[in-house]
């Protein structure tokens, strides 16, 4: 890369910091050059706001920054700082938001941070910590948001952070914590998030937690939880997003005697876990925030939350199988939907009932023990983008209403028992050998194994080639005779295979929709 090419960098302008009688530095989203000096802050005394993050600032933290005791937001994250957390930072005693994430920091957490007793958000995630969250935290009446993911911290989750009321987001995932999680959860809870995956917690989801009514978030996955499913969630009319998968829940999944049962609930995932019995078909109707269908919106929403700093997502890192591979979402949109009950031992046949999910974008049922053919009513999910039914024990042909799903990008179905001749057209032409491996009664392109004349012949959807097929058709009957030739043209009509019509019919009631739509918008 040339110089021209280089991101150009700034140094710190430290004639800036000898203002005295400056109340607020914000110099966020820079390239500036170099470390802080340790005497940088000695003249700032009204300090009251600092925004240092997204910068390119490498050292300590200075000492000097203790003396601005009438600071009330710090922002130092995303940078490359090491060293620890000073104890001095206990001279802050007006402290409200501190963010230090995404740093180099290690050793552990000061307790003196109990000291801090006006913070609202504490935000350590995504440095080298250690040790045990301090018990002095449970101090913080006012606490609201505590990010410590992505550290090496181990021990317990405090006790206290149940009794701790003000708390609406806890983030500890990617730890080492051990032990159970808090059981004493109060009543008034205002936890809006809950994300303690990928540490080794143990023990069951306390029934305390159905006392945050607020809880929109709750991500226990990736631990050694060991529990029946947790129907109780389903009075949370709030709750959007389950994550239970990879522990050791097991049994029945099903949702009777509730007032309110997930309706709210647009992603769950439970996979890898040891559930078992039916598919559960009252669980799939309640899902109202899927099957009622997502307005489409002049902006993406996300998953956010406000304070006084302005509105951030609480969403971030979350992990899905999405389209057949790992996927870590940055930022979570609302309409964003998704099903994965994979990796149980669930039996009997797929529910028809998944069909009206229309706002459904991922399905996943693999690695289970279904059975049955594979419903034609999922061809009605017409946002579905990925589908994967794979090592089950489905049997039968593939429904041709697949080929319904203009936005299926990824379809799984090896490793079944299917037969017969695989769709062709649309979606289906773009799906490789991989899709269907591990079938085979299944025949056809793109498999190299050709089907027989009575398997029948593929259906063709959307070839440019259709109204020429429909003409010939009538062409080779009237050439045969005129009664021949009548028979042939009702049974093209009946069956619905003039597409060239269907096709151009489509197109203009779409257009008249549209139009319609914009009049009364």
């Amino acid at each position: 890369m040339s110089w021209l090419q280089q991101p150009q960098r700034f140094y710190i302008p430290y004639s800036v910091f000898n203002i005295s009688s400056l109340q607020a530095i914000s110099l966020g989203y820079n390239n500036l050059f170099g470390s802080l000096s340790s005497h940088i802050f000695d003249y700032l005394p009204r300090l009251y706001y600092l925004n240092l993050e997204f910068c390119q600032l490498s050292g300590r933290v200075p000492m000097s920054l203790f003396k601005c005791r009438e600071l009330n937001f710090l922002f130092l994250d995303n940078n490359y700082l090491e060293g620890i957390v000073p104890i001095e930072i206990s001279n802050l005693t007006s402290l409200k938001y501190i963010s230090i994430e995404r740093n180099y920091l290690s050793g552990k957490i000061p307790s003196v941070v109990g000291n801090l007793t006006f913070l609202e958000e504490f935000e350590l995630s995504e440095n080298n910590l250690t040790g045990q969250i301090p018990s002095s935290l449970c101090n913080l009446g006012s606490l609201k948001v505590l990010f410590l993911y992505k550290n090496s911290l181990d021990g317990e989750i405090p006790e206290c952070t149940g009794n701790m009321s003000s708390l609406s987001h806890i983030d500890l995932e990617k730890n080492n914590f051990h032990g159970k999680i808090p059981e004493n959860f109060v009543r008034g809870c205002s936890l809006h998030s809950f994300r303690i995956s990928s540490n080794r917690v143990q023990g069951s989801l306390p029934r305390s937690l159905g006392n945050c009514k607020e809880l929109k978030l709750l991500d226990v996955g990736n631990n050694y939880l060991n529990d029946t499913f947790p129907n109780w969630l389903g009075n949370l009319d709030q709750l959007q997003v389950l994550i239970l998968r990879s522990n050791r829940f097991y049994g029945e999944v099903v949702s009777t005697g509730l007032t309110v049962c997930f309706t709210r609930l647009r992603l769950v995932d439970i996979s890898h876990n040891n559930f078992s019995g039916y598919l559960p078909v009252k669980f799939f109707e309640n899902l109202h925030a899927i099957r009622e269908g997502n307005e489409k919106k002049e902006k993406p929403e996300y998953m956010t939350d406000g304070s006084a700093v302005g509105v951030w997502n609480y969403a971030i890192g979350l992990s899905f199988t999405f389209k057949g591979s790992e996927f870590e979402f940055y930022e979570l949109l609302t309409i964003w939907t998704a099903i994965d009950f994979s990796s149980n031992r669930f039996y009997g046949e797929i529910p028809k009932t998944l069909g009206e999910l229309h706002s459904l974008i991922v399905l996943n049922l693999s690695h289970n023990c279904l059975t049955g053919p594979i419903p034609s009513s999922l061809g009605d999910i017409s946002e579905l983008e990925s589908l994967d039914l794979s090592s089950n024990k489905l049997h039968g042909r593939i429904p041709i209403e697949l080929n319904n799903l203009r936005f299926l990008a990824v379809l799984n179905l090896s490793t079944n028992n299917l037969t017969g001749t695989i769709p062709q057209g649309k979606q289906f032409d773009t799906f490789a050998n991989d899709s269907y491996i591990g079938n085979s009664g299944l025949c056809g392109l793109p498999l190299s194994k050709s089907c027989n004349n009575d398997e029948g012949t593929p259906a063709k959807f959307d070839r440019d080639d259709d109204g020429l097929n429909w003409k010939f058709s009538i062409l080779m009957g009237y050439g045969c005779g005129l009664v021949l030739g009548l028979s042939t043209e009702y049974i093209v009509f009946a069956t619905g295979r003039p597409l060239w019509f269907i096709r151009f019919y489509e197109r203009v009631r779409q257009r008249l929709a549209k139009k319609v739509k914009k009049r009364s918008s």
